[in-house]
């Protein structure tokens, strides 16, 4: 362990600065000059603190950031983020004055919603920001094919009250390049709103690519991309990255650490963890870590989940606690007090990923580092 690096912390997560640069740079480089860079901090910035990354972004130029709430758009107000935002989530009525007063972009999807910005709006007599939702095949958020004259009508009339700043979608199954078919099928139908729009004179942001659709459908690029999962360095699916290997190479921001709180030797025979889950079948060396299922490292992972010490895989014994594991050091000389424990990272030529820590809990990699307990401090390395 580097002297000092974990600043008294039991656990702790790490993040690459050089791996952000890096990954920002990727992605520049696919999209043409003229389209804007999105950084999507939601979910704590997928694990990697929203304010610390958010400012970095800023640093390296991103465009707009893209958050879920007005709670996290206004966190970025008053940490000094003046770049433009936009809210993909819902905004409660109560919340959109503040979205006006601090010139953060509104996510709206429905009728209803477009009448209680309106009437916000009208009331403070300022013009609140607007990007239009359509549901292109999502099935979720969205005015869909059959709203559009209304829709658009509806816009026209209400231009002395809003300022319609973009039209955007979500592509549903982007990140497989061999089924491409119902993406492709999104896109088209994208672009008859983009042209209802343009022959309607509102002339706005149209934006539809997240990771994968940047990655993966240039076309779908249009006036701006919204970068998510990839920009932490994390694929959007295994398809893409077989997909695009050899074509771009992603960094992983993220690791994810610990220390050894306490080593001991048990006999063959005795029984460790929460209802006795686990029999040792040899003399063993146990060693404690301080972390659990609290901090995000799921319950799945008991008895077949592992760490990193010493560069050598440790195997989680027995059944992970709330705010403990238990692993087994037998085949790993010299562990004491305050080793340095890996989660997720790499040492050596021995690495666990979110990938694999995925795998073993059944499920996505995105679960894997967004549920990661935000109140773990974030060293920006």
């Amino acid at each position: 362990m580097k002297e000092g690096i974990n600043q008294g912390l039991r656990t702790w997560i790490e993040i690459d600065k050089s791996a952000i640069r890096h990954n920002y740079e990727v992605f520049r480089g696919l999209i043409s000059s003229d389209v804007k860079f999105c950084a999507v901090v939601k979910s704590n910035a997928y694990g990697c603190d929203f304010i610390q990354f958010s400012k970095k972004m800023t640093e390296l130029g991103v465009d707009w950031f893209a958050v879920d709430s007005i709670t996290e758009g206004m966190r970025l107000r008053k940490e000094g983020i003046d770049k433009p935002i936009l809210i993909l989530g819902y905004t409660l009525p109560e919340k959109i004055i503040e979205a006006i007063n601090n010139d953060i972009s509104i996510s709206v999807s429905s009728f209803e919603s477009l009448d209680v910005v309106t009437k916000i709006s009208k009331n403070e007599n300022k013009k609140a920001k607007v990007h239009i939702k359509v549901d292109t095949g999502m099935g979720r958020q969205g005015f869909l094919e059959g709203d559009m004259d209304k829709l658009i009508n509806t816009l026209k009339s209400r231009k002395d009250d809003l300022e319609i700043e973009g039209l955007f979608t979500h592509f549903a199954s982007a990140k497989d390049p061999t089924s491409s078919d119902g993406t492709s099928e999104q896109i088209n139908e994208f672009l008859k709103w983009k042209k209802l729009f343009k022959n309607s004179g509102l002339n706005v942001i149209f934006h539809a690519a997240a990771s994968s659709g940047a990655l993966l459908y240039p076309e779908s690029h249009f006036d701006m991309v919204r970068i998510g999962i990839s920009m932490y360095g994390l694929w959007p699916s295994l398809e893409a990255k077989g997909y695009m290997q050899g074509k771009i190479e992603l960094k992983p921001l993220l690791s994810w650490k610990a220390v050894v709180s306490e080593v001991k030797k048990l006999p063959k025979g005795s029984k460790i963890g929460y209802d006795f889950t686990e029999e040792l079948k040899r003399d063993s060396t146990i060693a404690i870590c301080p972390i659990g299922y609290w901090h995000g490292f799921s319950r799945k992972l008991s008895g077949i989940g592992s760490v990193l010490i010493k560069g050598k895989r440790a195997k989680v014994l027995g059944r992970v606690s709330m705010d403990i594991i238990a692993v087994d050091v037998t085949d790993i000389s010299e562990v004491s007090s305050n080793e340095e424990v890996i989660l997720i990272g790499r040492r050596g030529g021995e690495e666990i990923d979110a990938y694999e820590m995925a795998n073993l809990d059944e499920t996505s990699w995105y679960e894997t580092v967004t549920r990661i307990n935000p109140l773990i401090k974030r060293l920006y390395i």
